[in-house]
């Protein structure tokens, strides 16, 4: 899990972006279409999110990410 020295996940602004639509229930293609990014790019980020944050699952994401205050 990326961490910087105070135990605090960081993120870039589109996974920050991504995270907060993933939040509010858009799906993939929703998120691509409003990012003007394609589908395997929004995967790969969705993949890369749960692996900061040590998660298996969407929801298991979110519910971390809202634990985190990362939303």
């Amino acid at each position: 899990m990326e961490q910087t020295a105070n135990n605090q996940i960081t993120l870039s602004a589109k996974e920050e972006q991504i995270l907060c639509l993933m939040a509010v229930g858009k799906k993939s293609t929703e998120i691509a279409d409003i990012m003007h990014l394609s589908l395997p790019a929004i995967k790969w980020y969705r993949q890369r999110l749960k692996i900061k944050f040590d998660a298996a699952t969407t929801g298991e994401l979110l519910v971390k990410a809202m634990a985190s205050n990362m939303i």
